[in-house]
């Protein structure tokens, strides 16, 4: 595949990861962003097991502890903000609820943006509208009228892929995971801190405020919901929503409500996963949450979008488009199966709807987090997925 031009739709974290380990292996990466720059911001990722592998390998390992948000661990607190219960970052072997490497999402785009920035041709404003393909290449129009030619189109654009649905159509399945939430940004008081605070309040809402690096302060409201289509409003539309969803509810919510009114990065996220028969068609493929996203709830998407785009650039490196296409599949199915598979129970056991029910799970915390129940505890909480062993090219 040494010298092939292949065009990735998508510049978050798949897509320049991808297009890193391409440019190693000869290939030339294209990289085209329907956004007109990168999406700064975001919300707060974390980088383990497979997925710390990958940028250990690719030397940026010690960029990512330097831009991480810094936090020691979580609290799970009540009205008054008192804790019920307490994990620090090392907590059930560093595979827990927060890790040692947490950074958000738009840090560590710019950190594979900036790796990869003269080693890729970089395209944004623009996407890719229309994709033929004659046996030999692939002849990709765009919604600026430009036309190219590609050897192969990789869809790493998230999970509501346009590209992914040019090729594969209706045979994508999106799985409603029964919530959503909402994620921006509001300034940083003096009250919070280092710490991850989860606020549970009846009705299944949740409340958590989480540290950055950068002086303010990531709010996230979740919400059962058994309706899809939120997501398709109009922000204002949301945002209403939003503050009837939550009224009422005590602790921070009435501060974190106030500053989400002129909130610039606000973002309501239905939570679902994707599935899909086959990762690739012709001289298509797809990668990260465009093919197998696991969900904000399983704390793999970073991690399966690191390594997908690790193992896909390895296998492209051995074999022709075809047998390249298969054998990632069959290294990564396996995985993908795991981090998909949540717990039982997940989300409705840590969004209780009774204040009975918050009072059991702060019970069931506080035991977690003494060291016999906590041994106990860890083969529940963290998915097998965590073992997951990259390959070597």
């Amino acid at each position: 595949m040494a010298g092939r031009t292949v065009v990735i739709s998508g510049a978050s974290i798949a897509g320049p990861a991808l297009a890193y380990w391409l440019h190693r292996y000869g290939m030339r990466p294209v990289v085209v962003e329907r956004a007109p720059s990168l999406r700064p911001g975001g919300q707060t990722v974390d980088v383990r097991g497979a997925g710390q592998t990958v940028v250990q390998r690719m030397g940026l390992e010690q960029a990512v502890r330097e831009a991480s948000t810094g936090e020691r661990g979580i609290r799970f607190v009540d009205h008054w903000d008192r804790t019920k219960a307490a994990f620090e970052a090392d907590a059930f072997g560093g595979e827990g609820f927060v890790t040692e490497l947490e950074i958000l999402r738009g840090e560590l785009s710019s950190l594979l943006y900036e790796r990869t920035s003269e080693q890729a041709e970089y395209v944004f404003g623009d996407e890719i509208t229309g994709v033929e393909e004659d046996g030999e290449r692939l002849r990709l129009t765009f919604r600026s009228g430009a036309e190219r030619t590609a050897d192969l189109l990789v869809a790493a654009d998230g999970i509501r892929s346009r590209t992914r649905d040019l090729v594969f159509g209706g045979t994508t399945r999106t799985r409603w995971r029964g919530m959503y939430t909402a994620y921006f940004t509001i300034p940083r008081e003096p009250a919070d801190e280092s710490w991850v605070r989860w606020f549970n309040a009846p009705g299944g809402r949740v409340v958590t405020l989480r540290p950055d690096n950068l002086g303010t302060t990531r709010a996230l409201l979740s919400f059962p919901s058994p309706s899809r289509g939120y997501d398709r409003l109009g922000q204002d539309e949301q945002k209403e929503m939003i503050r009837h969803v939550f009224a009422g509810v005590g602790g921070e919510t009435p501060r974190v409500l106030r500053e989400m009114r002129d909130s610039a990065d606000f973002y309501l996220e239905g939570v679902a996963q994707v599935h899909m028969p086959r990762w690739s068609r012709g001289r298509v493929a797809v990668v990260g949450d465009a093919a197998y996203c696991a969900s904000p709830l399983s704390g793999m998407g970073t991690n399966l979008a690191l390594a997908g785009a690790y193992v896909l650039a390895g296998e492209l490196s051995r074999a022709g488009h075809a047998e390249a296409f298969a054998a990632y599949e069959r290294v990564m199915r396996p995985f993908v199966a795991q981090a998909q598979d949540l717990p039982p129970g997940t989300p409705r056991l840590a969004m209780p709807r009774t204040a009975a029910g918050i009072r059991t799970l702060h019970a069931v915390l506080r035991a977690a987090s003494t060291p016999p129940v906590s041994r106990v505890v860890r083969r529940f909480m963290v998915p097998a997925a965590y073992d997951f062993e990259l390959p070597s090219y």
